[in-house]
């Protein structure tokens, strides 16, 4: 016999607590400021943010998004943050949860993703004596944070609110530069009655509600503009996060583009995709001048080029920590501005030179196209038709390798889509061979850290899903086995009903990028295998179960086929990998 569960009970009518008007006031505060996502995870102390959060997120003001744990609450957080481009609220409790947030708030940092970290913390009078849940907040994420404020516990006094409100426009200034700290102390009672929500919004440029960035974040040219002409020796490298910016520039400067896979500016018809063999060949050496933007990370050959004592480099500054110099020698300014027209008979050979190479490199490296002649399969011979339908029948049966796996995930990805890469060896194997094509590519690239892939990835999908049309567009994941075992918690959070996010895991039970160290070479072999390589028997199939997502194995080519056209929302595609596959891990 099925039984109803009772009735939620109402409310208990309570008056309101000062530490419940100030977080109402705060959170309101930043949404009059623009803020549209707040991530939230469970605690007490931070109980007042949260329901404050749950009542705007009620009244359709922002959108709130509830994580279990605080480092996937971050790097989801991240994800909403890189996706939209607008700073994104993160609220934890006190202790250790803060702490889980570091890995986060680093990639934001190395990145500069506008993050704003509410962390709840006890009263001056329940620091330094051992109150549970307790420890010292202050200044916890360093100089990781472009602001911090320890803000006392809220009183109740006159006119406390409107310096909460002061507070909220601060931090959104503030985040223009990466990730914000706010550790807010709250007394008991920590919570009661409801706070109204304010009818008209606080003082200040809530934005021109048109869905373009606020004006408080954007980042505006500073005064170093240094003035370009085209040449005949100047490549363009546009590393993580560069965006079609650098393609436009190497157009205008007549220059080979360097675009890695992450870099938003690999397409068009200065795009060289082997630049690595064409940096070590005659090619590279004659460059004279490197203008570098956003954060190159996937090669060794780039930073050799750029420490070389012959070559001019320019790095323009990116949002972030630091500005990409590896030999301590760039010029790093604002922007390039380029003055006059690049010959088209220089371009042709310059770039067309460059371009010839890489396509020559890939064609020498490309595997033997076994597709049948389609003619056969409409022959009046019977034996002929067979012949088709047996080769059809073997290409189909093609064991996966990495090779195949992106460039299917890649062909497969359209500008209405996403592709998050983890820190693996796909990306690597990306970058290295797949054509250019302008689509949204993201990955964690500030520190390269294996942590929040799948977090990250359902922020984008959020985000992104909140501005689709009718036809949402699929967020693709490309990690490996250890990726996704490190962020297992991300896929225990049920998703909205059109994020669609696919992750397709190379699974060759273990870290085997490192194989290709010299530590592979030099190590006891027991030893290696245990600490280096880290195998695993996680049931991959029993782990996407575990949160609700559909799972696929995709052993053959046809089996992959399959999974990339797939219609469930949520779906683990585990790809099975040969371990004695060769690696390029020069990152």
């Amino acid at each position: 016999m099925t039984t109803t569960p009772p009735a939620p009970e109402p409310p208990v009518s309570a008056p309101t607590s000062p530490a419940a008007e100030a977080a109402m006031a705060l959170l309101h505060g930043m949404h009059a400021q623009g803020l549209e996502h707040v991530v939230v995870s469970p605690g007490s102390r931070s109980q007042a943010l949260a329901l404050a959060a749950a009542a705007l997120d009620r009244a359709g003001l922002i959108t709130l998004h509830v994580r279990i744990d605080e480092r996937v609450a971050g790097f989801t957080a991240l994800g909403l943050a890189v996706e939209t481009g607008r700073p994104v609220a993160v609220i934890c409790t006190s202790g250790t949860a803060v702490a889980n947030l570091h890995p986060a708030v680093l990639e934001a940092h190395h990145s500069g993703v506008p993050l704003i970290l509410l962390t709840a913390d006890r009263p001056a009078e329940l620091r330094g004596i051992g109150a549970n849940q307790t420890t010292n907040q202050v200044g916890i994420f360093g100089d990781m944070v472009a602001a911090d404020w320890d803000v006392p516990a809220p009183t109740g006094d006159p006119g406390e609110l409107d310096e909460v409100r002061d507070l909220a426009e601060l931090a959104l200034r503030a985040a223009a530069d990466g990730p914000v700290h706010l550790n807010l102390a709250y007394r008991e009672p920590l919570s009661g009655g409801e706070p109204s929500i304010p009818t008209a919004l606080p003082t200040g440029d809530a934005g021109d509600g048109d869905g373009d960035a606020h004006p408080l974040w954007q980042r505006t040219l500073g005064p170093e503009v240094v003035d370009l002409e085209p040449d005949d020796a100047t490549v363009v490298i546009a590393g993580h996060g560069a965006g079609a910016l650098a393609e436009d520039l190497a157009v205008r400067l007549g220059a080979p583009l360097i675009a890695e896979v992450s870099s938003g500016a690999r397409f068009g018809r200065h795009a060289v995709v082997a630049y690595r063999e064409v940096l070590r060949g005659p090619h590279g050496e004659a460059v004279g001048r490197a203008v570098v933007l956003g954060h190159p990370t996937l090669s060794r050959e780039v930073p050799a080029l750029l420490e070389r004592d012959d070559v001019e480099v320019i790095v323009v500054r990116a949002p972030g920590a630091d500005a990409y110099n590896p030999g301590r020698r760039a010029r790093v300014v604002d922007d390039v501005r380029v003055i006059g027209k690049p010959d088209p008979q220089v371009v042709r050979r310059w770039v067309g030179g460059w371009v010839a190479m890489s396509r020559a490199v890939l064609e020498s490296t490309a595997p033997d196209d076994p597709a049948p002649d389609l003619e056969q399969s409409a022959s009046t011979d019977m034996s002929v038709r067979l012949a088709f339908a047996k080769a059809e029948a073997a290409i189909l049966r093609q064991p996966v390798d990495r090779q195949m796996l992106v460039r299917a995930v890649w062909a497969s990805t359209w500008p209405h889509d996403r592709l998050v890469m983890a820190a693996s060896r796909l990306i690597r194997e990306a970058d290295r061979l797949v054509p250019g094509k302008n689509i949204a590519v993201h990955a964690n690239r500030g520190l390269a850290g294996i942590d929040g892939t799948i977090a990250t990835a359902t922020g984008i999908a959020l985000a992104a899903q909140a501005h689709a049309g009718p036809q949402p567009g699929t967020t693709r994941v490309l990690l490996g086995d250890l990726a996704l075992i490190h962020d297992a918690g991300a896929l225990l959070v049920p998703l909205p009903e059109r994020v669609r996010v696919h992750l397709f895991v190379g699974n060759d039970r273990g870290g085997t990028i490192f194989d290709q160290l010299e530590v592979a070479a030099t190590a006891n072999p027991n030893d290696y295998e245990r600490v280096m390589r880290t195998p695993h028997a996680v049931d991959i199939a029993a782990l996407a179960a575990a949160g609700g997502w559909a799972y696929r194995k995709a052993a053959t080519r046809a089996d992959l086929d399959d999974a990339l056209t797939a219609p469930e929302p949520l779906l683990v595609v585990e790809v099975p990998l040969d371990t004695l596959d060769p690696v390029d891990e020069s990152a």
